[in-house]
Protein backbone atom coordinates (compact mmCIF):
# COMPACT_ATOMS: atom_id res chain seq x y z
CA UNK A 1 0.00 0.00 0.00
CA UNK A 2 2.75 2.35 1.30
CA UNK A 3 4.04 1.88 -2.37
CA UNK A 4 0.85 3.08 -3.96
CA UNK A 5 0.11 5.98 -1.90
CA UNK A 6 3.21 7.20 -2.02
CA UNK A 7 2.29 7.23 -5.90
CA UNK A 8 -0.81 9.38 -4.98
CA UNK A 9 1.39 12.12 -2.81
CA UNK A 10 3.29 12.32 -6.01
CA UNK A 11 0.67 12.85 -8.31
CA UNK A 12 -1.30 14.81 -6.26
CA UNK A 13 0.92 17.33 -5.00
CA UNK A 14 3.43 17.75 -6.84
CA UNK A 15 1.54 17.08 -10.61
CA UNK A 16 -1.60 18.40 -9.72
CA UNK A 17 -1.78 20.92 -6.23
CA UNK A 18 1.74 22.24 -7.36
CA UNK A 19 2.24 21.85 -10.72
CA UNK A 20 5.87 21.25 -10.56
CA UNK A 21 5.61 18.68 -13.30
CA UNK A 22 3.85 16.06 -14.96
CA UNK A 23 5.11 12.25 -16.07
CA UNK A 24 6.49 13.65 -19.23
CA UNK A 25 7.09 17.47 -19.23
CA UNK A 26 11.09 17.27 -19.40
CA UNK A 27 11.28 15.24 -22.50
CA UNK A 28 11.64 16.78 -25.63
CA UNK A 29 9.03 15.37 -27.04
CA UNK A 30 5.87 16.30 -25.41
CA UNK A 31 6.95 19.65 -23.19
CA UNK A 32 3.92 20.90 -21.74
CA UNK A 33 4.30 24.48 -23.10
CA UNK A 34 1.24 23.43 -25.70
CA UNK A 35 -2.31 22.40 -25.14
CA UNK A 36 -1.59 19.75 -26.92
CA UNK A 37 1.18 18.37 -24.60
CA UNK A 38 -0.26 19.11 -21.47
CA UNK A 39 -3.27 17.11 -22.52
CA UNK A 40 -0.28 13.83 -23.03
CA UNK A 41 1.05 14.82 -20.10
CA UNK A 42 -2.22 15.05 -18.29
CA UNK A 43 -2.63 11.38 -19.44
CA UNK A 44 0.28 10.08 -18.64
CA UNK A 45 -0.36 11.05 -15.24
CA UNK A 46 -3.49 9.76 -15.24
CA UNK A 47 -2.35 6.28 -16.35
CA UNK A 48 0.60 6.96 -13.56
CA UNK A 49 -2.39 7.13 -10.87
CA UNK A 50 -4.07 3.96 -12.30
CA UNK A 51 -0.97 2.20 -11.42
CA UNK A 52 -0.56 3.93 -7.87
CA UNK A 53 -4.56 2.56 -7.38
CA UNK A 54 -2.98 -1.26 -8.32
CA UNK A 55 -0.58 -1.34 -6.24
CA UNK A 56 -2.78 0.40 -3.23
CA UNK A 57 -5.64 -2.39 -4.32
CA UNK A 58 -2.90 -5.09 -4.34
CA UNK A 59 -1.61 -3.70 -0.83
CA UNK A 60 -5.35 -4.04 0.47
CA UNK A 61 -5.57 -7.60 -1.00
CA UNK A 62 -2.32 -8.40 0.52
CA UNK A 63 -3.28 -7.21 4.60
CA UNK A 64 -6.63 -8.94 4.11
CA UNK A 65 -5.14 -12.12 3.82
CA UNK A 66 -2.14 -11.80 5.74
CA UNK A 67 -4.98 -10.73 8.65
CA UNK A 68 -6.66 -13.51 7.62
CA UNK A 69 -4.50 -16.19 8.05
CA UNK A 70 -3.11 -14.79 10.86
CA UNK A 71 0.49 -14.10 9.48
CA UNK A 72 0.42 -10.55 10.64
CA UNK A 73 1.17 -9.46 14.23
CA UNK A 74 -1.21 -6.46 13.88
CA UNK A 75 -0.35 -3.02 15.41
CA UNK A 76 -0.75 0.58 13.69
CA UNK A 77 2.90 1.01 14.44
CA UNK A 78 4.01 -2.02 12.26
CA UNK A 79 1.02 -1.04 9.81
CA UNK A 80 2.54 2.95 9.58
CA UNK A 81 5.90 1.61 9.40
CA UNK A 82 5.70 -0.74 6.26
CA UNK A 83 3.56 2.02 4.94
CA UNK A 84 6.36 4.24 5.13
CA UNK A 85 8.82 2.00 3.79
CA UNK A 86 6.52 1.45 0.90
CA UNK A 87 6.46 5.41 0.55
CA UNK A 88 10.38 5.10 0.03
CA UNK A 89 10.75 2.68 -2.20
CA UNK A 90 8.25 4.16 -4.28
CA UNK A 91 10.65 7.70 -3.90
CA UNK A 92 13.48 5.83 -4.58
CA UNK A 93 12.50 3.75 -7.38
CA UNK A 94 10.74 6.27 -9.34
CA UNK A 95 13.23 9.14 -8.63
CA UNK A 96 16.48 6.70 -10.04
CA UNK A 97 14.42 6.05 -12.71
CA UNK A 98 12.05 8.90 -13.77
CA UNK A 99 14.44 11.84 -12.65
CA UNK A 100 17.60 10.24 -13.36
CA UNK A 101 17.65 7.63 -15.68
CA UNK A 102 15.30 8.39 -18.22
CA UNK A 103 15.06 12.14 -17.59
CA UNK A 104 11.40 12.13 -18.51
CA UNK A 105 11.05 15.06 -15.87
CA UNK A 106 13.02 16.90 -12.68
CA UNK A 107 10.90 17.55 -9.36
CA UNK A 108 10.91 21.06 -9.70
CA UNK A 109 12.51 21.84 -13.33
CA UNK A 110 12.05 25.58 -12.67
CA UNK A 111 14.02 25.73 -9.69
CA UNK A 112 17.46 27.54 -9.77
CA UNK A 113 19.09 24.19 -9.22
CA UNK A 114 16.95 21.47 -10.07
CA UNK A 115 19.00 18.58 -9.44
CA UNK A 116 18.85 19.75 -5.88
CA UNK A 117 15.09 18.52 -5.30
CA UNK A 118 15.98 15.55 -7.08
CA UNK A 119 18.58 14.69 -4.87
CA UNK A 120 16.37 15.55 -1.96
CA UNK A 121 13.27 13.24 -2.96
CA UNK A 122 15.92 10.52 -2.95
CA UNK A 123 16.60 11.25 0.46
CA UNK A 124 13.28 12.06 1.46
CA UNK A 125 13.08 8.14 0.40
CA UNK A 126 15.48 6.83 1.85
CA UNK A 127 14.80 8.59 5.28
CA UNK A 128 11.54 6.71 4.96
CA UNK A 129 12.34 3.53 4.65
CA UNK A 130 14.65 3.96 7.58
CA UNK A 131 12.24 5.58 9.22
CA UNK A 132 9.40 2.81 8.62
CA UNK A 133 11.95 -0.14 9.20
CA UNK A 134 13.13 1.33 12.28
CA UNK A 135 8.99 1.52 13.39
CA UNK A 136 9.00 -2.44 13.37
CA UNK A 137 8.06 -4.26 16.65
CA UNK A 138 10.55 -6.00 17.13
Amino acid sequence: MGVGLGGFVDGIVLHQILQWHHMLSETEQYPSSTLANLKINTLADGVFHASAWIFVFGGLWWLWRAVKAGGWKWSWRSLLGWMAVGWGIFNVVEGIIDHHLLQIHRVRPAASNPLVWDIGFLIFGVLLVAGGWAMQEK
